[in-house]
């Protein structure tokens, strides 16, 4: 099979897994927007970092694992490959177990640390009691679909994905509209969608022997250290944007209100979906850069690479192209109000000169943690939030107010992009910058 077919076979499924991811977030503000309105609506995307924080550990942790996993597998190193494997999973149960002891005790002190306050503090409790609950879900739910396109299961990530979506979308009609749930209804759906993914996960890796859970007891620190240095990459790629996401909201309350807030929670649902392409293009494409590199094949590596940016480039145009057309009817799909649509049809066309930039960032960063290059992935995701919150700092208060935030968030996207170009083109200049040996990857 060509480089191209198998970079095709890899991203098509991942691609569509995440356009299904960005679904999950609309079908929740979807139904709550429609049955309490824009108080409901402005809840959960303020309190969306909470679930984000958990999501985002289970894809670091996922990663981090199955990035070595492939590596070491494709060098030839099979029995430390399974144990990088087996640690991973059992990261990710002392990381459920933590973080919902934490963030149980402390829900209420973090929602009002996002901006939540009166209406929108109780209407984010109710949801996120539930969220904090179901950690366990969500972290395996996240954490195994890597493990199963770097097992060569790409179709079966997807198919996966597409069960937890079909159960939250059932649940979530049940939950709110039928029985009239609510905040909690739309929880207990996003919760169960991810438990059904995480089941089908387990089931497929069992089914192929790949399940690993004894693991040498020598190293485990040493395992766990790797592990977290390259899954810091990818849980910052799915943090960073909610990071943004808080800043923009915490100035937005400031300048513009609830009416501003309860705005850019509609763009960022919908924009999402996008930006959740194009990481369905840098993850669907890693397990073959790091089965590259470990493998020492230089000249493949940079085929799956460029084939990845041109991927991402294209989903970019065509998806900005069908947001700014669809831009008057966003308002409408989650049931907001006419002067917060208004403000959707003037802001959506801002945000959407910064997808380019977002196809950049992604592959970029994709590349970088799939070759074990995690400082400088680690330097292109917290550049984002970074130039986010120094710019929200100046220009609003020097040009316009509410408008200047739109801007501050893309400025900072591009000017993320041009970071993420700069480390690329100075790593291409480094002597022996070229895929390791397989000898030297273990």
């Amino acid at each position: 099979m060509s480089n191209r077919r198998t970079f095709f076979y890899y991203v098509i499924p991942s691609v569509l897994s995440f356009a299904l991811s960005g679904i999950y977030a609309i079908v929740d503000g979807f139904f709550v927007g429609n049955s309490i309105g824009d108080a409901g609506l402005s809840a959960i995307n303020i309190a969306y970092p909470i679930t984000a924080v958990l999501v985002a550990t289970g894809t670091g942790i996922g990663m981090g694992g199955a990035v070595k996993y492939s590596i070491l597998n494709a060098g030839g190193h099979e029995e430390k490959a399974r144990d990088y494997a087996a640690e991973a999973i059992w990261m990710m149960m002392f990381f459920s177990v933590l973080l919902t002891g934490s963030f149980y005790v402390m829900s209420e002190r973090l929602l009002s640390a996002l901006g939540a306050y009166g209406e929108l503090l109780v209407l984010g409790k109710e949801y996120t009691t539930v969220i904090i609950l179901g950690t366990v879900l969500q972290v395996f739910g996240t954490g195994m679909v890597p493990f199963m396109r770097n097992y060569g299961g790409a179709m079966w990530a997807m198919i996966a994905m597409i069960c937890g979506f079909a159960t939250n979308v059932i649940l979530d009609y049940i939950l709110v509209w039928v029985l009239n749930r609510g905040m909690t209804g739309a929880a207990l759906a996003t919760v169960m969608g991810q438990g059904v993914t995480m089941a089908v996960a387990l089931v497929y890796c069992a089914a192929k022997k790949k399940l690993f859970l004894k693991m040498t007891s020598e190293d485990i620190g040493g395992r766990a250290l790797q592990i977290v240095k390259i899954g810091l990459a990818p849980f910052g790629l799915t943090l960073a944007p909610e990071i943004s996401l808080v800043i923009i909201n915490r100035f937005s309350a400031s300048y513009g209100g609830q009416r501003a807030i309860a705005t850019y929670a509609c763009i960022s649902y919908v924009i999402c979906i996008i930006y959740l392409l194009l990481q369905g293009v840098g993850d669907g494409s890693q397990p073959l850069m790091s089965q590259f590199y470990g493998a020492g094949q230089g000249k493949n590596l940079k085929e799956i690479k460029k084939l990845a940016y041109k991927s991402s480039m294209t989903i970019a145009v065509i998806g900005g192209i069908l947001m700014y057309l669809l831009r008057g009817q966003i308002g409408v799909l989650f049931g907001s109000s006419p002067e917060v649509n208004a403000e959707i049809i003037m802001a959506m066309p801002i945000f959407l000169l910064s997808l380019p930039a977002d196809a950049i960032t992604r592959v970029t960063s994709a590349a970088f943690y799939a070759t074990e290059k995690s400082v400088w992935s680690y330097v292109l995701i917290l550049s984002e939030p970074v130039f986010t919150l120094v710019l929200v700092l100046i220009l609003p208060s020097l040009f316009g107010g509410q408008i200047m935030i739109w801007w501050s968030s893309v400025a900072a996207k591009i000017v993320t992009a041009v970071v993420g170009i700069a480390l690329s083109v100075f790593i291409r200049t480094q002597k022996g910058h070229e895929p390791k040996l397989s000898k030297e990857v273990c």
